[in-house]
Parts: C-alpha cells; structure tokens; sequence
C-alpha cells in the first residue's frame, strides 16, 4: 500500500507534469538509444548497450516511483483548513528562543519543500515540532545538536 502524501494544487500539477515528461518524452528517447547501440554490433561487448539498457532500468525505476506518490497523493481542500493550530500548508511565523531570531515557514509535503522558498517539509524534525501546536505555545524540536525551542507568534495560510 503506498503511503498518503498531501500536496497542494500546485505540487500535485508538478508531480503529474514530471511524470508525464519521464513517459512521453525520456521514454521514447531510452528505447531510442537502446535501438541504436543495438544497431551498431556484438552486444556482448557492447558497452553502450549495456549504458542504455541501464539507463532505460534507472527512468522505468523513477516513473514507477512517481507513480507510487501519485498514487497516495491527495489533494489539499485549503478552505476547510484551521487557523487554530499549525497543519500541512500553515504559515507560521516563530521565533528562536536562543537568538530571537524570527522566521516564517510554510509546512508542506515531502515533495514540495524548498528551504529558500520558505516551504519546509512537515516530516523534517522542525516540521514535526512543529505539527498541532497553537499561537503562545513552544514547539520544542529535537535537533543533532540538541533541543531548540520555538515560540509560535503567527499562524495564516
């Protein structure tokens, strides 16, 4: 059974849109490539063969790894979200205890997150801290180098 994933509109068009580059485009090109070093002689020394039969192996593998995400993927209704409490796709403005630095995250899947866009996975160790928690409360995250404590200053969507 595949593991549910929640993405927003967005990442699940990018999902859906790689996906379908890997299987109209990168898949013609392999076979393609395969045909070609076929052509050219004696497989059994063929290096560039045996390069484009792994090759082909490498792209089957990625397509049917983004199949398995598809397959879990559900689609985020953000309207019936709560402000309330910090879930997938919160904005939440919190401030380092220990240097009172403040910073804004926006908690989203796996496939999404992008540390300089903001966007921060909601299975990465501040993500987890972070899950459940409400505006005033501390999110206390266990990190490498020990606990870091968060105050929740702002949560939106």
């Amino acid at each position: 059974m595949s593991k549910v994933s929640y993405y927003t509109a967005e990442g699940l068009k990018k999902l859906r849109d790689e996906l379908r580059q890997l299987k109209d485009i990168e898949r013609p090109k392999a076979s393609q490539a395969i045909a070609e070093a076929r052509d050219k002689g004696d497989l059994s020394e063929n290096a560039e063969y045996d390069a484009a039969k792994e090759a082909q192996g490498l792209l089957e593998m990625k397509i049917s790894k983004l199949e398995e995400t598809l397959s879990g993927a559900r689609l985020i209704d953000e309207s019936q979200l709560d402000n309330s409490k910090v879930l997938v796709l919160s904005k939440v403005k919190i401030k380092n205890q220990t240097n009172g630095m403040e910073v804004t995250y926006t908690l989203v899947a796996d496939g999404e997150a992008d540390l300089a866009s903001g966007k921060i996975s909601v299975n990465s160790p501040i993500g987890k801290g972070l899950l459940g928690k409400s505006v005033g409360e501390v999110a206390e995250v266990q990190v490498p180098n020990g606990i870091m404590k968060f105050d929740i200053i702002e949560i939106s969507r």
